[in-house]
């Protein structure tokens, strides 16, 4: 068994995840330990095309590494790359270990066979099957139906046994300035103050938000707008299959002031804009990672009680798509989080200027 004192000394790590941009985000809190474990080290991402996108916006990942790998759904559908071209290209890069994050779903061994060809020492992952000398620190994994946690904590809980821990346990996402400009300089000329306040609408998550129709959210949006009347910014992918039942009309509901940037936005853009928003609503999906990952409230659609995708260590409701439901929520979150942040204005005043003295307190 590898010791905790090896991982220690791992200078050049590989941070292996061939999954969704959603669950890129739900590492970084354990991308955050790994790099807390060792001053010196320098972290590469090796993820899909999707995942590796979001590199350049993670504080923790120096590096990334873009590959259709074809056990992922992705690469089934892309050219067959030489394999033995994506070793060569792992092994030149003389890492000392690799840890590979997966879903509770997924198998960590494809990976983990791609990481031992390379001639990487170290490869850690959780694993149910005979690893066969596949990882030289395979961790038990207990399965969806023994242990039910959320992904964030699954993947802080597999660092912990290579010796990283973190007090720091939120998600990390760090849009640019000329991300943040550009969005502001949108919602103005939509008529939109930015630092005012609006909603975004994410309605885009796949078979989950097929549950839901152009009426639920037609309906919803009517609500949002005849008790709070703020403006609504829709986003999401304009190819996702869920628009294909009628969403996309929502944006079209003549009695709410609504700005569609659906389909407009990269992943920095999407960030910014998350933000600087007073508050998200969606389903389990980047989009509502991704406002977790700035700091933004989020009202979550769930259709099942699974805690895998929930948002973290960020103020939220979880609720089914019911207008009702929904608006009570949006309110109640609306009220306590406006509430703190007029409270923590205050408290940043006070501290700035003493009113007996009017010197920095």
């Amino acid at each position: 068994m590898t010791m905790t004192t090896d991982w220690n000394a791992a200078a050049h790590l590989l941070c292996v995840r061939f999954e969704e941009p959603a669950d890129i985000l739900a590492s970084t809190p354990a991308l955050r330990a790994l790099r807390a474990q060792c001053p010196q080290r320098r972290i590469t991402l090796l993820s899909s095309p999707a995942g590796a996108a979001l590199g350049p916006y993670l504080p923790d990942v120096d590096a990334v590494l873009a590959h259709e790998a074809p056990w992922t759904p992705g690469g089934a559908r892309a050219p067959a790359p030489s394999h033995l071209d994506w070793i060569a290209t792992l092994a030149a890069r003389r890492f000392d270990g690799a840890v590979i994050f997966t879903r509770h779903d997924r198998s960590a061994l494809p990976a983990a066979l791609l990481c031992q060809l390379a001639g990487i020492p170290l490869r850690a992952a959780y694993c149910r099957e005979n690893t066969a000398q596949l990882l030289t620190q395979p961790i038990a994994d207990p399965g969806p139906g023994a242990l039910l946690r959320h992904d964030v904590q699954r993947q802080l809980d597999l660092v912990r046994r290579l010796g990283a821990e973190i007090a720091d346990e939120r998600l990390a996402f760090v849009p640019t300035v000329q991300d943040t400009l550009a969005v502001r300089a949108r919602l103005h000329a939509a008529g939109i103050d930015p630092a005012g306040r609006w909603l975004v609408l994410y309605p885009g998550a796949g078979v989950q938000a097929r549950c839901h129709g152009q009426h639920d959210w037609r309906s919803l949006v009517a609500a949002l707008h005849a008790r709070i009347g703020c403006p609504l910014v829709l986003v999401g992918d304009a190819h996702d299959p869920a628009r294909s039942d009628g969403i996309d009309g929502i944006d079209t509901a003549p009695e709410a002031r609504i700005l569609s940037l659906a389909g407009q936005l990269d992943v920095g853009g999407l960030g910014a804009l998350l933000a600087q928003a007073s508050l998200v609503i969606g389903h389990r999906g980047l989009g509502t990672q991704l406002a977790a990952a700035v700091g933004t409230p989020v009202v979550h659609l769930q259709t099942q009680g699974s805690p895998h995708g929930m948002p973290w260590q960020v103020p939220s409701r979880a609720v089914p798509l019911a207008p009702a439901q929904v608006l009570e929520a949006v309110c109640n979150l609306l009220k306590q989080t406006e509430a703190d942040r007029t409270a923590a204005g205050r408290g940043r005043q006070t501290k700035k200027a003493s009113p007996k003295t009017g010197l920095s307190a």
